[in-house]
Order: structure tokens, then C-alpha cells, then sequence
């Protein structure tokens, strides 16, 4: 008789972008035309995706991330940390443009502006989703952003198995078609990108009401240092409150808030629950540099656990 292959056990499947980013620190930003001078140039690994499977293996999650590099030194550099991040990394074909960029002004107040050039990024395809399909219908949690063609989201979604719960952070945010919209669980959003796709300048709770009519499962808006709001499909909404913590740089916090509310979903862990440890984590990490950075005290709250005890 012949005998089936077992399903591997997949958490967490990443598909996003891998970056360099090039930081300068600024006393304030430049105006049109302007000059200013800023502090010594620092090269850190970045990406939304890659930051998102960083600091979910991090935190503890077995994770893999399907993402596009460049053939050069900074695809060599994201090699590097994804490996000793522990993430499983199935390199993908190089093509031929270089890796992904993100020029980063921080200012004084540890704020930031930010240029991306897409690169390798802009050639993760619907044929490099194919490759990997059983990673994606075996996945527990499949986590997304925008920063690669939304062809290709919307592949992954599809191939996306029944039991796969899809995570959505629309950074940049563009209009999403309703099969990718249907399945997010959470749509995860700042308050910038809530206003640009509901239409509404109103409250928080208004913009994830107005989400919600749109056809995702549950909607989740970060309000930085008030913390989140998460709004259920049977329309119960809950504040989560925000914790205060000195601001070194928000690079990358988002993504960090969107790895650990990743990661205690593929655990099993409700998502008002996982909300509440997102934010603690995200809190954390804007007290250290970088994209890719998690402070002493973020690894201990992993350590200790969802309640951060």
C-alpha cells in the first residue's frame, strides 16, 4: 500500500522583502533644496519581511521567509543575520538586480523618513510562490506585507492552506482585492495606512469598523505609544494599552509588533492576548537601533512569556 508523506510541521511562513538599510541621524530633517548635517552613516539588515522573521525566531518561533536578495555584499550581509537569527531561508534564485534598499533619516526625537528602492524585492513572483507551496499550505500563520508585488501576495494568499491563518500588514498601503482581503486575520495597520484604506478620518474604532465591512476576519491598528485596538468579526472592539518606554529609534517597531503578534498566533494564543504582547515588544523595540533590534529587556519579556511576568 502506498504510503503518504506527512504534512510538515510549518508555524510561521514570512513572504516579504529583504533590505539594506542605510541610517543617518539627524538634528532635523532637510528642507527642499537643503543641506543639513547628520551623524556617521550605520548599515543595518532590514526589510519588512525579514524584519518580521527575525524578530518572530527571536522571540522563540520557528520561522521561514521566502524573500528576493541581490547577488552583492548586501544580500551576503541579510544572509548573515538571517542565519544567526536561526531563520530557515531557502534561497531563491538571484536575478539581476541588487538588494533591496531603504534610505532612513531618524530624528532628534528618535522619528523617522524613509526612501525604499525595491531591488530584488520587486522580483519575488507568483512563480517563486509555486516553488514553495507546501510550506504555505502546511503554514500555521502566513504573514505578509506590501513591499513586494502584489501579485505575488495575493499568490501566497491563495496557496494559503484552509487551516492557514493569514496575517496582513498593508505597508505601503494600496487597495487589496477582496480574496486577499477576506482572508486577512488580522489586518494589521497603523493609523496612517487605517485612514487610507477606510476613507475615515474619524476614531480608530470607526476606521476598523469601516475595515471590517471590507471582508477581513479581525482588523488590529497600532497607535503607537497609546498602544492598539483590536476589532473582532462579531464586532467586539478592545483598547490595548500602550507602554512608555524611552525612544531610541521606531525603526522597525511595527514590524516587530507584527512578529510577535504573528508568533503567539501560530502558538494557539487569542488574538486580544497576542495584541497585548505585540505591544510590549513593539514597545520595546524603539529603545535600541535598528530595524532588526530587540532590547535586553524585549528578549526577556519573550523569555518570561505572553503576560511578560
Amino acid at each position: 500500500m502506498p504510503t503518504t508523506s506527512p504534512v510538515p510541521d510549518v508555524p510561521l511562513v514570512v513572504v516579504g522583502s529583504a533590505n539594506v538599510d542605510l541610517v543617518v541621524r539627524v538634528e532635523r530633517r532637510p528642507l527642499p533644496g537643503e543641506t543639513v548635517r547628520g551623524g556617521d552613516l550605520a548599515v543595518h539588515p532590514g526589510g519588512k519581511g525579514a524584519n518580521q522573521a527575525v524578530a518572530a525566531a527571536r522571540l522563540g518561533g520557528r520561522v521561514t521567509l521566502l524573500a528576493q536578495i541581490g547577488d552583492d555584499p548586501h544580500g551576503e550581509l541579510i544572509t548573515r543575520a538571517l542565519r544567526d537569527a536561526d531563520v530557515d531561508f531557502p534561497e531563491l534564485p538571484h536575478r539581476d538586480r541588487p538588494t533591496g534598499t531603504a534610505m532612513i533619516v531618524v530624528g532628534p526625537e528618535g522619528d523617522n523618513s524613509i526612501v525604499v528602492s525595491p531591488g530584488a524585492n520587486a522580483r519575488l513572483s507568483p512563480r517563486d510562490i509555486a516553488e514553495h507551496r507546501e510550506r504555505l499550505f502546511a503554514a500555521r500563520v502566513l504573514s505578509l506585507q506590501l513591499e513586494i508585488p502584489l501579485a505575488t501576495v495575493t499568490a501566497a494568499v491563495r496557496a494559503a492552506g484552509p487551516g492557514t491563518r493569514v496575517v496582513l500588514n498593508p505597508s505601503p498601503p494600496a487597495d487589496l482585492p477582496t480574496e486577499v482581503l477576506t482572508r486577512c486575520d488580522p489586518l494589521v495597520l497603523n493609523q496612517h495606512e487605517a485612514r487610507y484604506l477606510s476613507g475615515s478620518d474619524a476614531t480608530p474604532e470607526a476606521a476598523a469598523e469601516a475595515l471590517l465591512t471590507r471582508g477581513p476576519r479581525s482588523v488590529v491598528i497600532t497607535l503607537g505609544a497609546e498602544g492598539a485596538l483590536v476589532a473582532e468579526g462579531d464586532g467586539t472592539i478592545t483598547r490595548v494599552p500602550g507602554v512608555r518606554v524611552p525612544v531610541v529609534d521606531t525603526t522597525g517597531a511595527g514590524d516587530a509588533f507584527t512578529a510577535a503578534l504573528a508568533w503567539r498566533l501560530s502558538e494557539g494564543e487569542g488574538i486580544v492576548a497576542a495584541v497585548r504582547y505585540a505591544v510590549r515588544i513593539g514597545a520595546e523595540a524603539v529603545s535600541a537601533t535598528g530595524a532588526q533590534s530587540l532590547s535586553p529587556r524585549g528578549r526577556a519579556i519573550a523569555a518570561a512569556g505572553a503576560d511578560g511576568s
